[in-house]
């Protein structure tokens, strides 16, 4: 049997290729890829890379300034965050809760609008594996192929259930029977007619959106299309904690807000969903609503 893709990238001794994260006494993270023949080189000495070849992970390094940096693998969170970019990257906070949330299971078929850089897109791939089906579709050619550089030279090269479709999502979508759909775009709302013909009853629909006012429309919209149970909006914050001895105190700079989230299920074709049990505030829907999809 086969390792899944990938994988043997993220075990071993340090091999030629591969990409290394080394860690300063301060902190700071530096991502290089092993080649033989060449040199680190850093404000504080160098080092050759043959060094580190063969090499367990965990490994310490010295430079000839005699300043030791550790040398790890970069974790996929790592690697997102320091990965050229077109568009902005979806952080791994969010990420991870939309592969909780959006309940991303080995074999999954999804389907994603909106590739930016690829950093969800490599999520998604790692979730699904080999025997998934993850059809990322992205309006620019040119964030399409950063994504692209993004997400092979995390794996090694190709995914094989990976397809990505330079276009707009509601005009070339032909995918059937897909388990899960994520859009992250501007105007999910625009792409709900499409995609919920193609997932199947109890599929998950996940959004991730910016502005308190796409996320209004957003839910208002699933809403208003009538075959999704009632839609589930949040967002979530880090705040790391800093550990010394007695001084024990959340750190000064927290990870705030990204985006917001929303997550809908599915309904059976034909099927009206439940009446909220839970009414709206008095005048949430006064004389100057106009509806989601008005004005």
């Amino acid at each position: 049997m086969s390792e899944p893709t990938g994988a043997a990238r993220r075990r071993g001794p340090f091999k030629v290729g591969d990409q290394v994260q080394l860690t300063d006494p301060k902190g700071r993270h530096y991502t290089f890829t092993l080649e033989e023949g060449k040199n680190f080189h850093t404000h504080k000495g160098s080092f050759p890379h043959d060094e580190l070849i063969g090499a367990p992970e965990g490994s310490v390094v010295r430079t000839t300034g005699n300043v030791a940096y550790l040398a790890l693998r970069p974790l996929l969170p790592d690697y997102v965050l320091s990965m050229p970019r077109g568009a902005a990257v979806v952080y791994p906070k969010d990420a991870g809760q939309i592969l909780a949330f959006a309940d991303i299971f080995p074999g999954a078929r999804v389907v994603e609008a909106g590739v930016g850089s690829g950093s969800l897109s490599s999520f998604l791939l790692r979730a699904i594996g080999d025997s998934g089906m993850l059809h990322s579709y992205e309006r620019r050619e040119d964030f399409a192929e950063i994504a692209k550089g993004n997400v092979e030279r995390y794996f090694g090269g190709p995914h094989p259930a990976w397809q990505l479709t330079v276009g707009d999502l509601q005009d070339n979508l032909t995918d059937t029977d897909v388990d899960r759909v994520i859009l992250d775009m501007l105007a999910p709302w625009e792409c709900l007619e499409a995609v919920s013909k193609s997932l199947v009853p109890g599929g998950i629909l996940c959004c991730y959106v910016a502005t308190t006012t796409q996320l209004a429309r957003t839910v208002e919209s699933i809403r208003e299309i009538g075959c999704y149970a009632e839609p589930q909006p949040w967002e979530s914050m880090i705040r790391n904690w800093h550990v010394e001895g007695l001084a024990v105190r959340p750190d000064h700079r927290m990870i705030g807000h990204t985006g917001f989230l929303v997550t809908a299920r599915r309904l059976a074709d034909g099927v009206e969903p439940p009446m909220r049990r839970r009414r709206p505030a008095k005048g949430a829907y006064g004389e100057d609503y106009d509806g989601p999809n008005k004005g």
